[in-house]
């Protein structure tokens, strides 16, 4: 027995438009970050403070520190208001960060790979937000600043065999 998956109306911006909110960014919050280097949220935390220009802020409400930098309880909290705010969180929970990252001033709203929830677009596009769904920062950096061989990623060969290097 499958489930139906509800059809995809919402329409994201293009590689141009991605690469162009990337650029204009100064800042990324990460909600949902996680201390635990298993986690994608600390991988893609990891390349950000060492592959990229931006401040970066970690927000979770648990966590003190993570990779050295504090942690902030909400997006409220932040010392300044965060261009972009990509989010690592369940589902249900999208709408409502939506608002938050509306609340705490930012201009993109960024839900990471698997996360699809039009409500959550809905709310921040109606506040004027540029909202990108089903897509990972760190890969789309990565992949327009010539890094995926750097991060992760071997984009010399396509193939399902392990390759062998020389």
């Amino acid at each position: 027995m499958s489930t139906a998956t509800p059809e995809r109306s919402w329409v994201g911006p293009s590689a141009g438009e991605r690469l162009n909110l990337l650029s204009k960014a100064k800042s990324i919050a990460i909600v949902g970050a996680s201390d635990k280097p298993s986690r994608a949220s600390y991988f893609v935390a990891t390349y950000l403070l060492s592959s990229s220009p931006y401040k970066v802020y970690f927000v979770n409400p648990v966590a003190t520190e993570i990779l050295g930098q504090p942690v902030y309880k909400s997006l409220a909290d932040l010392p300044e208001a965060p261009d972009l705010v990509d989010v690592f969180r369940k589902h249900d929970d999208l709408p409502g960060v939506a608002q938050e990252a509306i609340d705490a001033g930012a201009k993109t709203l960024w839900l990471q790979l698997g996360s699809w929830n039009e409500e959550a677009a809905a709310i921040a596009e109606a506040a004027s937000l540029s909202v990108v769904m089903d897509r990972c920062v760190k890969i789309e950096h990565a992949r327009f600043h010539g890094g995926l061989h750097l991060a992760g990623f071997d984009t010399g060969v396509i193939s399902s065999k392990r390759q062998v290097r020389a």
